[in-house]
């Protein structure tokens, strides 16, 4: 299917307590251009959103947010001190020892946690590839919307680009009816002109063929009639096969506005001439289509 070159998409989710977002926006561009906006402490899943972003998108300026917060996050290891603890518990017991003052039974837990590292908090060294992969699941998600809204509006141009083609092959065929009529035409009025020019002379009819078939040959449009509804057959060929057909699409175009050219320069008749022009505006109207066509 064909796809648009601008779109956006999101994707939320949060894992383990981290809440990641991820945004992509694209405009054109000729080729693909991926800018990626991550914290600095992240910054090891570029590479990794990078590919991910080339394996959806071939063509377009792309930039890809993601923000992450930590909020109830992060993770805090707990450990007992031993060594410490055990200085402290004997410190204890020798004072029950000493001073009679009770019974080991009375030195408990809160008293003890209580002391000055006895007990060690510090943060659990993250996991870096893990990390990697959920950001760059949450990437997917919002790669997955930003498809379907690129679809959607490819959906769009298609047929556009299709109804004004159709346009364009009514004006080729209203220009092949035309054209012989403007050699009858010629013919006509020059037997007329050769009439009154030489009065009561009598004309040589096949000079007058031999004029006419001159005529003929220098206005002859059937080659570039036929060459554009070939261009025509191609490009609902493209557009029904779809992919990242959008360079392809303009180099087309640029074809079909030479045999729409060439077709003016030929034809000095004011009816081929005024279809001319509006096979030229739909070209445009194409042209500013695919443009914006992946």
């Amino acid at each position: 299917m064909v796809k648009s070159m601008t779109g956006y998409g999101r994707a939320e989710k949060t894992v383990e307590g981290c809440t990641i977002t991820v945004e992509l926006r694209s405009v054109n561009n000729r080729y693909l251009d991926c800018n990626v906006r991550i914290p600095r402490l992240y910054l090891f899943a570029e590479d990794a959103i990078k590919t991910r972003v080339q394996h959806t998108i071939s063509r377009g300026k792309v930039d890809v947010f993601v923000t992450l917060d930590n909020a109830g996050g992060t993770r805090t290891k707990v450990s007992v001190n031993k060594p410490v603890a055990d200085s402290y518990y004997a410190a204890l017991q020798e004072l029950i020892e000493t001073y009679n003052l009770g019974s080991s039974k009375d030195i408990s837990v809160a008293l003890l946690s209580r002391f000055p590292d006895v007990l060690l908090s510090q943060e659990e060294e993250q996991d870096v590839e893990q990390m990697a992969q959920n950001i760059c699941a949450v990437v997917d998600m919002a790669l997955a919307d930003f498809d379907q809204m690129r679809t959607r509006e490819g959906e769009r141009m298609k047929a556009d680009v299709l109804s004004r083609a159709a346009l364009i092959e009514q004006k080729v065929a209203l220009v092949e009816e035309r054209s012989p009529q403007t050699v009858s035409e010629y013919r006509a009025k020059l037997e007329a002109r050769m009439n009154e020019v030489l009065a009561n002379t009598q004309i040589d009819p096949a000079r007058i063929l031999t004029e006419a078939a001159i005529f003929a040959d220098k206005v002859a449009v059937d080659e570039e009639t036929v060459r554009l509804r070939s261009h025509i057959s191609q490009l609902r060929e493209m557009l029904e096969n779809g992919g990242a057909v959008g360079r392809k699409l303009d180099f087309l175009i640029q074809e079909f506005n030479r045999e729409a050219n060439t077709i003016g320069s030929k034809c000095s008749d004011i009816e081929i001439a005024r279809h001319v022009v509006d096979v030229k505006a739909e070209i445009e109207k194409i042209r500013e289509q695919i443009q914006n066509i992946e």
